[in-house]
């Protein structure tokens, strides 16, 4: 009989972890995507793509589905998903994994303020920064519109349907990771004094290379809070977890 596991994705260690374990014997693999990307790379295995309902509807799914085991390998800052797995699998009583990679930590010479959400990067900005790179995703921009005496390069890999009323900005379309010579040209080259970012940890740190070599200043957000579960940093810990019975 088949194990069936829930992979809720929308991160590089969920698509590793589908490709860890798909074609294991006595192992069924679903991926979860949230759908709110165009184009998304896709899992290996089964893919379902779209939200659940709240954690009430996930919980009917995992019923539904027959799911032994979860693993939340969404993105860092998709805490709400995050906190609907735990009551969901709480009331379905099945097993949750948190896989999550290390967040960025400080390093000498960084020029960071950390704040919780973009209202207080909002605050800081308007004290001292005239041009900003804006890497914090299509769906966040809304707050800076405020900001009208600051130009801003805006990165995303999409353009925000529609475009936020910026003052004064320019839109660039690009996915990364990027390397740290093509980020320190590209600051150099629009005269960036702040880079405003998400602490997202993971493979997309050469932006903070470049602007601590530079001395540019840096706006990050933490993490949100997620609920106490058992946690893996890494595929290898995730593959031990014996909540996924391989062992």
């Amino acid at each position: 009989m088949l194990r069936t596991i829930l992979i809720l994705g929308g991160s590089g260690e969920a698509l590793a972890l589908a490709a860890a374990l798909a074609g294991w014997p006595g192992l069924r693999v679903i991926t979860s995507l949230a759908g709110r990307t165009g184009q998304p790379r896709l899992p290996a295995g089964e893919v379902r793509i779209g939200g659940f309902g709240g954690a009430s509807g996930l919980a009917a799914y995992l019923r539904a589905a027959g799911i032994a085991a979860v693993i939340d390998a969404t993105h860092p800052f998709a805490a709400r998903m995050g906190w609907h797995a735990a009551e969901a699998c709480a009331a379905a009583g099945l097993p949750l994994l948190r896989l999550e990679r290390p967040a960025w930590a400080r390093r000498e010479g960084d020029l960071w303020d950390d704040v919780d959400d973009w209202d207080a990067a909002v605050t800081l900005l308007g004290h001292r920064s005239r041009r900003v790179l804006l890497a914090v995703g299509r769906q966040d921009l809304a707050p800076f519109t405020a900001l009208t005496d600051i130009w801003f390069l805006i990165r995303s890999v999409e353009a925000p349907q529609p475009w936020p009323p910026f003052a004064k900005a320019l839109s660039l379309l690009a996915k990364g990771p990027f390397s740290y010579d093509e980020e320190r040209a590209l600051l150099l080259e629009h005269g960036i004094d702040t880079l405003v970012c998400k602490n997202s940890g993971g493979p997309t740190g050469a932006k903070l290379d470049a602007a601590r070599d530079l001395g540019l200043r840096v706006v990050m957000r933490r993490r949100p809070s997620r609920p106490e579960t058992p946690r893996a940093s890494s595929l290898d810990q995730a593959l031990a977890w014996e909540g996924l019975g391989l062992s």
